[in-house]
């Protein structure tokens, strides 16, 4: 009878370069992977504590056919003024209002409501995004 063998020969074949290869391939992937995670962590916490104003639009009303009232909640640091960024398109898409709105009051909260004048009828608003000075 004979048996079988289920590895190959001792000494015969040598190492696989492959092998190599998927280690070092291995290592570089796992070195990439931890800087894309560190660098995604520091963007992740400039973007949170850095943040000095922040604005949540809570609605807007179409006027007339060339005015949109839109109401924004702004939070920021105490003592911090900035700039919001509006802007209002109509059914096609198009922009047809936009306004930079400053943010001077000195309360953490400001609640207010902004008016558009736009070149058309427009159906929807937008905040863009606010910037601190």
């Amino acid at each position: 009878m004979s048996a079988v063998r289920e590895q190959l020969p001792e000494g015969r074949y040598g190492r696989s370069a492959d092998e190599a290869a998927d280690r070092k391939l291995k290592i570089t992937g796992a070195v990439l992977g931890v800087l894309f995670l560190g660098l995604m962590g520091w963007f992740g916490w400039y973007y949170v504590v850095d943040s000095k104003i922040s604005a949540e639009m809570i609605k807007f009303d179409v006027v007339s056919s060339t005015e949109v009232q839109v109401h924004l909640e702004i939070r920021k640091d105490e003592g911090v003024k900035g700039v919001c960024t509006l802007r209002s398109r109509s059914e096609d898409g198009a922009e047809v209002a936009r306004k930079d709105v400053r943010v001077d009051d000195p309360a953490s909260r400001v609640d207010r409501v902004y008016s558009l004048r736009t070149t058309a009828r427009a159906t929807s608003a937008q905040l863009v995004g606010c910037t601190a000075q």
